[in-house]
């Protein structure tokens, strides 16, 4: 199956979603927001202080590429040349009997064997075209479709909080600040970073540039340029030959960092590009190794920078929709519907793939070509928020996920 000129069209689109604004454009790194109160029950007399990461790939995973379903008889057939397998040169980790994980994730698979690690298959957002722009913005704003919002369901839910005492830190991590931490709220106070791919005299020089001109983004650049030296030591600049694996475990590392003091933020969002995988994906070598190796990479540095706060922390994986079931003529795959969710940290019940398994035949697939989604995204975000802050069902239908009441929290994702 070839690329069709309208995938191609839609995957233009993910580089106009990433430079949406002037000041998103000018800083091309990341940004960091500053949450200003810390829930109330983060000095609570029984020691309870939960953390919550969101991780965001931007691009599209292959589901069924990263967490291998090889015991369906119409896997292979497939996925063709990139097909894992459970012995041999294609060879995957074995989660279950059913079920085989990518074989540049030995970090999570290692998560997962002491059950501090849970895959959730078959799962998508309400979201049912191919357009990256669209599906991110579902993915991040929490509603049902596109273009509804400027502030994302993050964001929603750290308004939601019982606010404790003050404080000056909280995080987003990616190209633009992701949507969903974006708010408005006076609890919320963004201040765009430059991260390792734009030097501190660059963003020391915009600073001074927009002094006058814009005085908000200026003071922006200036704190940003503040948490950016608190968030990196020695050890967080960027080596030479960097690549974006390696920039995900830089990430992971300051944002850890960051997340492990105690006036530092408990909930944070970071954003990975590149997970297009139209050419070339690869099966246990290749583009798409690289990228889940970096993606291993950056959850082995939140469980070590975090040290006993990963105790209580929950970690979620997850991408605007899947992609197509069956490989193209470029030995990629191309937009489509159901993927995966993966969850991460001392908090997760793991050691598990949840999953309502549609089968991969011709006719359980979505549109005859995608993994058909049996679970809605939004359970899985609710029954986190739920677990780990105490978020009421009404809360999490109202007004983190406006309009879902009919998709209940996910139960049992948190000890």
């Amino acid at each position: 199956m070839e690329t069709t000129p309208t995938e191609t069209m839609n995957c233009c689109e993910g580089l106009r979603a990433s430079i949406t604004s002037r000041r998103a454009l000018l800083l091309g790194g990341a940004s960091f927001a500053a949450w200003a109160y810390l829930p109330k029950f983060a000095r609570a007399a029984d020691g309870r202080d939960p953390r919550l990461v969101v991780i965001i790939l931007r691009g599209a995973l292959d589901g069924l590429a990263t967490v291998a379903p090889i015991g369906d008889p119409d896997y292979a057939g497939l996925h063709g040349a990139i097909a894992l397998t459970s012995s041999g040169p294609n060879a995957a980790l074995p989660l279950d009997s059913f079920f085989a994980l990518h074989p540049s994730m030995p970090e999570f698979a290692r998560m997962y064997r002491d059950k501090k690690a849970a895959v959730v298959h078959a799962v998508a957002t309400s979201y049912r075209d191919r357009s990256h722009f669209d599906g991110q913005d579902v993915l991040e704003s929490g509603f049902a479709g596109p273009g509804r919002v400027q502030s994302g369901w993050l964001n929603r839910a750290l308004e939601s909080l019982p606010r404790g005492e003050r404080v000056t830190s909280a995080l987003a991590v990616g190209p633009t600040t992701p949507l969903v931490l974006r708010g408005t709220a006076p609890t919320v106070g963004w201040a765009p970073v430059a991260l390792p791919q734009v030097a501190d005299d660059t963003a020391t020089r915009l600073a001074e540039l927009y002094s006058h001109r814009d005085p908000a983004l200026a003071a922006a650049l200036t704190q940003g340029l503040a948490l950016d030296k608190a968030a990196q030591g020695d050890d967080m600049k960027p080596k030479p030959g960097t690549n974006g694996a390696g920039a995900m475990r830089l990430v992971a590392r300051g944002a850890a960092k960051l997340m492990t003091a105690d006036d530092g933020p408990r909930i944070a969002a970071l954003a990975f590009d590149g997970w297009d995988t139209h050419a070339n994906e690869g099966g246990p070598v290749g583009r798409l190794a690289q990228l889940l190796g970096g993606l291993d990479g950056a959850l082995a540095e939140f469980e070590s920078g975090l040290g006993e706060r990963w105790r209580e922390t929950v970690v979620v994986v997850a991408t605007e929709f899947g992609r197509t079931a069956r490989i193209n003529g470029t030995q990629g795959t191309d937009h489509g519907t159901g993927t995966i969710a993966l969850l991460a940290g001392g908090a997760v019940k793991g050691g598990r793939v949840i999953a309502d398994w549609p089968g991969l035949k011709y006719a359980n697939l979505y549109q005859g070509r995608d993994l058909a989604p049996t679970t809605d995204l939004r359970a899985v975000m609710k029954g986190l928020l739920h677990d780990q802050f105490g978020l009421a069902e009404r809360v999490l239908a109202e007004t983190v996920f406006p309009d879902s009441a009919a998709v209940k929290p996910m139960q049992g994702l948190v000890r």
